[in-house]
């Protein structure tokens, strides 16, 4: 390996073709260039000037290596700079686990102002489920997560309470109660229910149950569907009614699909789910903290670490 002290020393020579001033610039002794440039010729295998009393030329070879160092030392210095700013949190890879992005505003426009003010970051977006976005926080494959709790996180993930939503049902436009201002869980006891399947979110799934047969009843799941956007839809062609975090009614045409408050359902008065961001504590990256500090989601007075 060649080290970037002798490249210099060989970019002075070659661009002054003369030790004496090339010694000068470097602050050094003629003799020691001299030697270094010696050095690394032998390191190199070939000559790199022809040398005599009247001149110091490079040779062909001296030439070409001409252009690898000023290309080595460049690469260097672009690394060394890419480095400072990813040390500074200003770049880099970002990688953002979601659940749809387009029910969230606040994280929209977090990831507007953030690519805004870091330009040079860039952004890898996946939208998936809550378990696996766990899985891929365990895993490192994401930085951050915007997920529903899991009911037995993993004691390295970090969890925040950043939103907490309105639990409301989603109904057929022509279903007899769409035009309520506000419907009790209970009196769906009956209903065909579309929910998505457990093991895509075992948390999220977990509380809805426990809603419903806090109602007095265990909902009738006729149909599973893996997005939230497709759930939505089914429950338009009529296949059953759905319950649902609010933010879904701000994302959702509601010329098919009517969302509805429910009425307090035993000792909550207004149930509602969180949203949580969630990162794996080993990951210490000053780029995560840049876009923690710009997220627009404000927390809940009673939101904590978890």
């Amino acid at each position: 390996m060649v080290e970037t002290r002798l490249l210099r020393q060989f970019i002075a020579v070659a661009e002054e073709l003369n030790f004496h001033k090339a010694a000068n610039r470097l602050y050094m002794a003629q003799p020691a260039l001299s030697q270094a440039i010696h050095r690394l010729e032998q390191k190199l295998g070939f000559h790199l000037f022809i040398r005599n009393r009247r001149e110091v030329r490079l040779t062909p070879a001296g030439s070409t290596f001409l252009d690898v160092a000023y290309r080595t030392l460049k690469e260097l210095e672009q690394g060394i700079e890419q480095a400072r700013q990813v040390c500074a949190g200003t770049a880099g890879q970002l990688t953002i686990c979601t659940l749809s992005l387009a029910c969230y505003d606040g994280l929209l426009n977090s990831l507007r102002r953030f690519r805004e003010t870091f330009p040079k970051v860039q952004l890898v977006i996946r939208e998936m489920p809550s378990s696996s976005q766990a899985k891929a926080l365990l895993a490192g494959e994401a930085d951050i997560a915007f997920m529903r709790l899991l009911p037995m996180p993993a004691e390295s993930i970090e969890s925040r309470l950043i939103l907490d939503e309105q639990i409301v049902m989603a109904l057929p436009a022509g279903h007899p109660q769409a035009n309520n201002l506000q419907v009790r869980l209970q009196d769906f006891a009956d209903e065909p229910f579309v929910f998505t399947p457990q093991p895509l979110g075992s948390g999220y799934h977990r509380q809805l149950t426990a809603l419903c047969e806090a109602a007095g009843f265990e909902p009738r799941v006729i149909q599973e569907a893996a997005q939230i956007h497709t759930l939505i839809a089914l429950v338009a062609c009529g296949f059953g009614v759905a319950l649902v975090p609010e933010s879904i009614a701000g994302a959702t045409l509601r010329d098919k699909v009517m969302f509805r408050p429910i009425d307090a359902v035993g000792s909550r008065p207004n149930p509602s789910i969180g949203l949580y961001m969630s990162r794996n504590r080993h990951n210490a990256s000053p780029l995560l903290d840049s876009f923690i500090a710009l997220l627009e989601f404000a927390a809940p007075a009673s939101a904590e670490m978890a």
